[in-house]
């Protein structure tokens, strides 16, 4: 009977052994689950710098550019809309550099939320400044140099994990779609422009039949033809994308893309046929441009940032 008793203590003595490793592993596995997560942020953060020192050393110049461009135009006088192109041009080389993913060896690019919106705002900057050539905006400038330094803060901050391209034609779509963005939001500012120029000719503020130097009228039509330009784009875009996938997927991409689109098109349609002009049609555009956003940007948000799934 001692002997069976020595045999069941020990016995007892290996299972409460192996229950603790057990749950030393679990512990160990949980901790570890944490730390992958608490880290994930960190490596999209520093995922650009393996690509070597060209992305980060041209977003500092971009962000040092864009800091001199928003500075007061009495502090800069004449160099503050060089210094915009500046701006512009070293945050275009970064996304060439970071979304083509230089230096891998397989067809990759890197299509993060961050880099899309970062293009779309540098697009809309490059609009700017081509158009600023005709109508000067100064009064516009340092606003869109802030966005243009949050943007290239977004883009070093998120980039994204590299993904294979499943198509020859996958990065035109890609581009048309980015393109159809970037028209997008330029005509988003030009109605953003309009809108405040009604409310101060509401309120009596200001010079009238004017809106930032630039009179009301001119002011819509070119917010209409942005989006008329945009409309045509997204259209190619979508096509392209329905002759690059092998299978036709109703995702919340595909969805918010249609939807968007169809807003436009709603947009246009009433603009044509009954007159829409004014915040009645600012409205619209609006709605499809946050729909538009929803629908690649918002999209990849939530798979990169808040479900940690960067590849997918």
């Amino acid at each position: 009977m001692r002997s069976v008793r020595v045999v069941a203590i020990g016995l007892s003595g290996v299972g409460a052994g192996w229950a603790a490793s057990g749950a030393a592993g679990d512990a160990s596995r949980a901790s570890a689950g944490r730390r992958r997560a608490r880290t994930y942020t960190l490596r999209m953060i520093l995922s650009s710098g393996s690509l070597g020192g060209w992305p980060v050393a041209l977003a500092l110049v971009a962000l040092v550019a864009y800091a001199l461009a928003a500075l007061p135009g009495s502090m800069l006088g004449r160099f503050a809309a060089p210094m915009l192109i500046a701006g512009v041009a070293a945050h275009a080389a970064m996304l060439a550099v970071e979304i083509g993913s230089t230096g891998l060896a397989s067809a990759s690019a890197r299509l993060g939320f961050g880099p899309v919106l970062s293009l779309t705002v540098c697009l809309v900057l490059l609009v700017h400044t081509i158009e600023s050539r005709l109508l000067p905006l100064p009064s516009v400038r340092r606003i869109l140099a802030c966005a243009g330094g949050a943007a290239v803060a977004l883009a070093v901050a998120y980039p994204g994990e590299p993904q294979v391209l499943s198509s020859p034609l996958a990065p035109l779509h890609w581009l048309v779609g980015v393109a159809s963005y970037g028209l997008f939001g330029a005509a988003v500012l030009h109605a953003l422009l309009l809108d405040s120029a009604e409310r101060r000719l509401r309120l009596r503020v200001g010079a009238p039949g004017g809106a930032f130097g630039i009179p009301l009228l001119q002011l819509e039509r070119l917010t209409f033809r942005f989006v008329q330009a945009g409309f045509v784009v997204l259209s190619a875009a979508i096509l392209l994308g329905i002759a690059t996938s092998a299978q036709w997927h109703w995702n919340h991409k595909t969805v918010l893309s249609l939807l968007g689109w169809a807003v436009f098109g709603a947009l246009l349609a009433g603009r044509h046929w009954r007159g829409w002009r004014g915040r009645q049609a600012t409205r619209w555009l609006y709605a499809g441009a946050i729909l538009l956003l929803l629908a690649y940007a918002g999209s990849r948000f939530v798979l990169e940032v808040l479900l940690g799934r960067a590849g997918a």
